[in-house]
């Protein structure tokens, strides 16, 4: 039987682990699990050694010890006490039962075999060892949650408006409980820094995990502590927001996360702290999290071209951007949901006027109307002007919505895979019900290459670039990388361009096989 061998460090200690190639995933957890001696709840993560995160589980790629993993606890519960037997006993290990069937079971194949097999010996180490291991560590907390791309997620139908989009109640019931679980825990420092950089990595954080991350958001900007917000609300108003983002490509949970995460991160990297008031803070990291709640998949173009009911309510006037709105404010008249209960009257008129204006700039149809207007107040920029802090609460938020291509590739290319797909099951509708047809989500006209370089250079691009006249420190931290990006998208449009070109010259030049079998010898 095939088996993978692999090289990993636990807090600097190298460690390895092996197991059969068709190990079910649990098992391979529950192998790093004893290894990271973490808890039931926490959160682990093992990075590869360009310290990207990668996913635990069957399909690991054995290494060498010199290109070893590292498993690390990025979120611990730290008021766990159980030590040695007593963690043991309270994980249902019986060390003293284990002993006894392993020596029943050494008497047993000695007399059968006459002589005790290695295996057997290899046994009575390990559990000695592990034996040593429970009763000599001074702190344990037994394992938590890990990443098993191979489970499917919820595959949405081509016509989602067809159907039902909302995730399901057990859905929703499971990822609840992990994030209850989870929601005391410490996240290290590490991964707090990480939080706040445009290179951050959505891909290997499932949907429980990244509650805990928005949660973390909204600590470590003081906006609990500021506007009174108390962390079961806030977690009430976390998982409801989760709860009325769609299983669709692309405007998911996951993207809203995105958003957010960016939006966190430009806060700290242009310093608004010392800039803005914390209200505004609060506006604008609530907007990016609530900014396209229960989007259906289809854009406002197929909205009012379709007269679907959001197109009728709101008069063809941004009628996804309105009812993201209205759904956040839906949530946020619960008690238990609502993370602005302990502000005056006054203080929730300014965040939901604030909320509505930053959503609504999401609206690609204004993009062009908010960016000249931004554009013009840039050289006389003035923090203490209302209207100036607005605009840029307004391009932020814009930014952070259509920022996937300043993040590193690897991140970026598959949000580009998603997106694709939304666009194409959109055209494939409107070719169906005869409705005009978005030209950029035309499957048989539309290149991966050919969606993303004019949308970088005429739309992408200038907005980054006067937030960076504003913000010289963002040039590296997104310019350069969206540059980077449409150099890669416009090489892939070559070979691509260039690939077609042979094909059609093949084809062209194709010689006739019977005539060159009978071409005569020449003498």
């Amino acid at each position: 039987m095939e088996t993978k061998r692999i090289y990993f460090t636990v807090n600097g200690i190298p460690e390895q682990a092996e197991f059969p190639a068709d190990c079910p995933a649990q098992d391979v957890k529950d192998l790093f699990r004893s290894a990271a001696e973490a808890g039931p709840h926490d959160i682990l993560k093992l990075y590869n050694p360009k310290g990207n995160i990668i996913n635990i589980s069957p399909s690991l790629e054995p290494n060498a010890p010199a290109s070893r993993y590292k498993l690390e606890v990025v979120a611990a519960d730290c008021n766990s006490e159980l030590l040695g037997a007593e963690l043991a006993g309270s994980l249902g290990f019986d060390l003293s039962s284990m002993e006894k069937r392993l020596q029943s079971l050494e008497k047993k194949i000695l007399v059968d075999a006459g002589e005790t097999p290695a295996v057997v010996y290899e046994m009575k180490k390990q559990v000695d060892l592990f034996r040593e291991k429970l009763e000599s560590v001074e702190h344990l907390s037994w394992l938590g949650f890990y990443k098993d791309l191979s489970e499917g997620t919820h595959k949405p139908s081509p016509f989602y408006h067809k159907r039902t989009l909302h995730k399901t109640k057990e859905e929703c019931e499971h990822v609840r409980e992990k994030f209850m679980q989870m929601s005391s825990l410490e996240v290290s420092e590490e991964v707090r820094q990480y939080l706040k950089t445009p290179t951050f990595d959505n891909w290997q954080w499932e949907d429980a995990e990244i509650m805990v991350l928005l949660q973390v958001m909204y600590t470590d900007l003081d906006l609990t502590v500021t506007f009174n917000i108390e962390p079961e609300v806030l977690q009430r108003f976390l998982f409801e927001v989760y709860r009325r983002y769609n299983n669709i490509p692309f405007h998911n949970f996951k993207h809203c996360f995105c958003v957010t995460q960016m939006m966190y991160g430009l806060i700290w990297l242009t310093d608004l702290r010392s800039k803005m008031d914390s209200m505004d803070l609060l506006i604008m990291l609530s907007s990016a999290v609530c900014h396209d709640l229960d989007h259906t998949g289809y854009n406002n173009a197929y909205q009012i071209n379709a007269r679907t009911e959001l197109a009728l309510r709101y008069n063809d006037i941004s009628p996804l951007e309105n009812h993201h709105c209205a759904v956040a404010f839906e949530i946020l008249e619960r008690r238990d949901s609502n993370i602005f209960r302990n502000l005056s009257t006054d203080q929730y008129k300014r965040i939901r006027e604030g909320i509505i204006t930053c959503i609504l700039a999401t609206d690609m149809t204004r993009h062009n109307e908010v960016l000249n207007k931004f554009k013009s107040i840039v050289p006389v920029f003035d923090f203490s002007s209302r209207e100036h802090k607005d605009l840029l609460m307004m391009v932020l938020i814009k930014v952070s919505d259509i920022s996937n291509e300043a993040r590193p590739m690897e991140v970026a290319e598959p949000w580009l895979d998603c997106l694709l797909q939304e666009f194409f099951n959109q055209s494939d509708v409107e070719k169906l019900e005869g409705l005009p047809i978005s030209p950029f989500m035309d499957r048989d006209k539309v290149t991966k290459p050919s969606s993303q370089i004019g949308f970088i250079r005429f739309v992408l691009l200038p907005l980054f670039i006067e937030l960076a006249n504003l913000f010289p420190c963002l040039e590296q931290h997104i310019i350069d990388p969206v540059r980077k990006a449409l150099d890669y998208y416009t090489e892939m449009e070559k070979a691509l361009e260039k690939g077609k070109q042979n094909r059609t010259q093949n084809k062209e030049v194709r010689p006739d096989p019977a005539a060159e079998f009978s071409k005569p010898e020449s003498h």
